[in-house]
């Protein structure tokens, strides 16, 4: 460990938040903050707490943290559950910070472009409208909002989809033939979770490099497809069951293309860039 190594924390060490925090660890010291430590990665601190108890983070979290990535998952997917995760976690947390009297240069807020609302086929950018009818957005963007409005540096990013090798819900289903969409379908937007850790670990660095930082900025690959298309373009890649009588739809809320031009411009290159590079290395590797 180098002597002049930034400090990071990263609360909420699950999928992500762990690959996250393995990237980092590279030239940063990591702290990962979650009630069970026993699954942390290697090389990454353990601090034990739980953010609904504030009793618990008092005294715990380490000194002289140069940034911090909130990257939770709700205990439950429910209205209470979201509160929680992102509103209620997100106030202990900056209110233990602020006693500690940590100066961060950055806070980062991972949210999701469920706050987005649009249904007509649109671009989306940092800057449309969040108007979301689902609590899980509304709730989300509560906790953006906090952490823009607290006392550090803070940028949010709302990754899409994320998938990989071990989210492979959608590839599997439609090797199964679970999944049957109407054509032409809605738009749906994704990342490979390579890229989803490696964009947050970019962002972190050229905050602690003292490189211009947007507010907010969108985790999104360069290849927004509709359903009905990538799900035919898996089928032609591999051997799928045909789908059953009783296959899903696969109608989410809204149809929206997200830009990740801002991210780019941000210097970030993908190593998948579309789903066609996605899924087709986990194709590969089956």
């Amino acid at each position: 460990m180098a002597i002049n190594e930034p400090r990071i924390l990263v609360v909420g060490c699950g999928a992500l938040g762990s690959r996250i925090a393995s990237d980092l660890s590279h030239d940063s010291q990591v702290f990962g903050l979650k009630r069970n430590i026993k699954t942390l990665p290697a090389n990454v601190g353990p601090v034990k707490a739980d953010l609904q108890d504030p009793a618990s983070l008092a005294g715990t979290l380490p000194e002289n943290l140069d940034a911090v990535i909130y990257c939770l998952t709700p205990n439950s997917y429910d209205d209470a559950g979201y509160e929680a995760a992102f509103v209620t976690g997100l106030g202990h947390l900056m209110g233990a910070l602020q006693t500690a009297n940590q100066s961060l240069k950055r806070l980062l807020f991972v949210s999701s472009t469920g706050v987005y609302q649009q249904d007509d086929d649109s671009w989306v950018d940092e800057s449309s409208p969040t108007e979301p009818h689902r609590f899980s957005g509304r709730r989300l963007l509560e906790g953006e909002q906090l952490a823009l409005r607290g006392p550090w540096p803070a940028t949010v990013i709302r990754y899409s989809g994320i998938y990989g090798s071990t989210r492979r819900r959608f590839l599997q289903s439609v090797l199964d033939g679970k999944i049957a969409p109407p054509s032409p379908g809605p738009y749906t937007n994704r990342i490979h979770e390579e890229d989803a850790a490696a964009a947050a670990a970019h962002l972190i660095r050229r905050a602690l490099a003292g490189q211009p930082l947007e507010n907010c900025y969108l985790g999104s690959d360069s290849a927004p497809v509709r359903i009905d298309a990538i799900v035919e373009w898996i089928r032609h890649q591999v051997h799928c069951e045909r789908p059953d009588e009783d296959a899903r739809s696969q109608r989410r809320a809204g149809s929206k293309r997200c830009s990740n031009q801002r991210l780019r411009d941000s210097g970030f290159k993908f190593r998948y860039p579309g789903y066609k590079e996605g899924y087709g290395a986990l194709i590969e590797a089956l």
